[in-house]
């Protein structure tokens, strides 16, 4: 495998979880001479104007993404056991109407999904899956999530929803292997579930930090996120130091097995990103994230800081969000 493109990849901007400063990965990425990178941040699309115009930049075509949460009912039901109640999935703008319906998606996920985390439903993804390309994700995702408690049927169910709203050609399973006895065991259910359901694989990192070494300045930054202390035994953790911008050859090493399948992770990212991104980045997030914030302070929810929404304003043109705050309350 001469070649290799990260399709999950979570910044700075995946809050206090992600630990990659999108230049100096990009950086990277030019280093390793790959031909594009995706971002997918957990819930939320903060990075895409930055990441979009630094990629760019570079001559890396960026694909824009989210890891969003999907409730496994309705969105609107508010109950449940938190982290219970939120299944991962990636999700990845193939056009400019993907990009506008992934913009749809994450403002819905904070407007009518709300509950310990922004999330969408099925119902709300059939609506808007057009242009969109659908990875399983990782342990949290619904398909690993079936096969790891050995309920393969449900774990067939929901990967069949997923092929059934994205379609075949748009819906692919994910493959990831960072050490995790239970990956391995993913991994082996994923292949007859895939061949069954016509469905093809990909491999993935879900790179949350740039290098190896960076993995205990990481498991303190979850430490801050969850309010624990590092010699808590009982806390949220990522079992080893595996989840970095891996190169090319990294890749193919710890999937020496599978290099076959993953040719087919090429075609996602040879389709998504493509050049309407930059002004699309900048409309969106002027029309949709700066409403939203509005909406959400009303709330009393938390949210994006004003600093954040500031910049976006400011790259999009557009007044200050205080400014944008006081006409929307007039």
């Amino acid at each position: 495998m001469t070649e290799f493109v990260h399709l999950h990849l979570h910044s700075e901007f995946s809050l206090l979880d992600g630990a990659c400063r999108i230049e100096e990965m990009l950086d990277r990425a030019v280093e390793l001479e790959m031909p594009s990178v995706a971002i997918t941040e957990h819930g939320n699309m903060f990075s895409s104007i930055i990441f979009h115009d630094q990629a760019r930049k570079r001559g890396i075509n960026p694909v824009l993404g989210c890891e969003v949460y999907v409730a496994p009912g309705d969105r609107r039901t508010r109950s449940g056991t938190p982290g219970e109640t939120a299944n991962h999935l990636v999700l990845l703008a193939e056009t400019q109407e993907g990009y506008h319906n992934l913009i749809k998606l994450v403002s819905a996920g904070y407007t009518e999904g709300f509950y310990y985390k922004p999330r969408i439903d099925k119902e709300l993804l059939a609506q808007h899956a057009k242009g969109l390309i659908g990875l399983s994700s990782c342990l949290k995702g619904e398909v690993a999530t079936g096969i790891r408690t050995e309920q393969q049927q449900k774990a067939v169910q929901a990967a069949a929803a997923y092929r059934d709203i994205l379609g075949p050609h748009n819906f692919f399973l994910e493959m990831q292997y960072q050490g995790i006895d239970e990956q391995r065991t993913v991994n082996a259910g994923l292949q007859p579930i895939a061949k069954d359901l016509g469905l093809s694989l990909v491999v993935t990192n879900d790179v949350h930090y740039l290098n190896n070494s960076d993995y205990k300045a990481h498991d303190v930054l979850l430490c801050i996120g969850t309010g624990k202390s590092v010699n808590d035994a009982e806390r949220l953790r990522y079992h080893g130091d595996q989840f970095y911008l891996k190169t090319p050859e990294e890749m193919a090493q710890v999937f020496a097995e599978t290099e076959r399948i993953n040719h087919g992770l090429h075609r996602p990212a040879a389709h998504a990103g493509g050049d309407f991104a930059r002004e699309q980045a900048r409309r969106g997030a002027r029309k949709e994230q700066v409403q939203l914030f509005a909406v959400e302070q009303a709330a009393g929810e938390a949210f994006p800081s004003r600093n954040e929404l500031d910049f976006v304003q400011k790259e999009a043109g557009a007044p200050p969000v205080a400014s944008t705050l006081a006409s929307s309350r007039t």
